[in-house]
């Protein structure tokens, strides 16, 4: 099904209403020196992070980042090397990917914490011999 023109006419005129109201990329590098991606905006403001922190670049090789290109609009940075996209105005919002995929970084961060109590009841298990052998069934 064709989209009749006045779909496309008004789609156009939400592109240009947001590209208007957000800042656009207008160059972006990957900066060895630092280890981050650099993305300079319109504005005059430069974001960097790091791009295993990003969903899509998380095992970018350097070499993989050596290829960056700016959609047209300004507002998608593509990875032909690694056929991934980032899309700016999420970035700004400090999204770094989907909710899933931030939900799945957030929980690996989680399994790692460490505190006083969690150190504490370790050493006590171990003291007990450690955590039960999973119970097999009779055969």
């Amino acid at each position: 099904m064709e989209p009749s023109d006045a779909v496309i006419l008004s789609a156009n005129k939400r592109g240009v209403e947001r590209v208007r109201k957000t800042p656009i990329a207008t160059a972006v590098r990957y900066d060895r020196r630092i280890g981050r991606l650099v993305i300079d905006l319109s504005s005059g403001i430069e974001i960097a992070f790091r791009p295993h922190d990003a969903q899509g670049l998380e095992h970018a090789k350097v070499s993989d980042l050596s290829e960056i290109e700016i959609s047209p609009s300004g507002l998608g940075i593509h990875f032909p090397k690694l056929d991934a996209d980032l899309y700016l105005p999420s970035l700004l919002e400090g999204f770094l990917g989907s909710r899933r995929w931030i939900a799945a970084q957030n929980g690996k961060i989680g399994g790692k914490a460490t505190s006083d109590a969690k150190a504490a009841a370790a050493r006590n298990n171990g003291k007990l011999g450690g955590r039960p052998r999973k119970a097999t069934a009779a055969a």
